[in-house]
């Protein structure tokens, strides 16, 4: 049994039509469950996976359930975090009192995840020096999104790493391959590409192949133990303040 007076951490995610997709989420899931036992933590999709989101809110609903918080799957405050969300939110059975808490990015928990992707991968911190990375995220047509994906390669590069550049799968330029380019033309010894996303699904896979002129590919970021402890996290900063917008509640962009 879960306290009653601990709101519910709502996880949502993006869903999609790759099988990989929602079993990498649920795989975070059960992560963040073993990092806070006493945590009810459910999941809800906006698109192609069950359950819904309005599926999970009624059912919360119906068992009496009165303190949500939502937690957007997502590494920026895009198009879904800014209006699908809160869209979908703001149908919830009236009696539910729901908070939205920040997005999991930017946060140094993602930089140490990143970093454990690549060394997963065959690269050490000793290669740091000697290796440009390609920071790869989904992309998106809102300029916020864009800029801080630029900001944290920036930070990314002041880690150690020969050099950062941001990649996009979609919406924005440069892509994997051009920017893999890029980092050859400037003579790094080694080129690795790493995914800034959080579960496989098709743009993931655009952009392992766009690595393919990489030497060392990541694996996407999924159930690490980084972004598990970001996503309770996100959920501590949600119960400790936010503010009421509508029936919805926010809580700020936090590291």
């Amino acid at each position: 049994m879960f306290p009653r007076t601990r709101p519910v951490l709502f996880v949502i995610a993006h869903g999609s039509r790759d099988p990989r997709h929602a079993a990498t989420v649920r795989a975070l899931v059960r992560r963040v469950r073993e990092q806070r036992p006493q945590l009810r933590v459910e999941t809800g999709f906006l698109d192609f996976n069950s359950p819904s989101v309005p599926e999970v809110l009624e059912s919360l609903d119906a068992e009496g359930v009165r303190d949500v918080i939502a937690l957007p799957l997502l590494l920026t405050r895009a198009f879904h975090a800014k209006s699908d969300i809160p869209a979908v939110l703001s149908q919830a059975p009236p009696r539910l009192r729901i908070r939205q808490a920040a997005v999991l990015g930017p946060s140094p928990l993602l930089l140490t995840a990143l970093d454990q992707r690549l060394y997963e991968a065959g690269l050490s911190p000793a290669d740091k020096s000697s290796t440009g990375v390609v920071l790869a995220s989904a992309g998106s047509s809102d300029p916020e999104a864009i800029a801080v994906i630029a900001e944290i390669a920036r930070e990314w590069r002041h880690t150690g790493w020969c050099a950062v550049r941001p990649a996009f799968a979609s919406a924005s330029l440069p892509r994997t391959q051009d920017a893999v380019r890029e980092l050859r033309a400037l003579g790094v010894r080694t080129v690795a590409v790493a995914p800034y996303v959080i579960a496989p699904g098709f743009l993931p896979d655009r952009i392992a192949r766009g690595a393919a002129d990489a030497d060392v590919l990541a694996q996407v970021l999924g159930p690490s133990p980084e972004v598990a402890r970001l996503l309770v996290r996100r959920y501590d900063e949600a119960r400790a303040g936010f503010r009421v917008v509508g029936r919805v509640a926010r809580v700020p962009v936090l590291a």
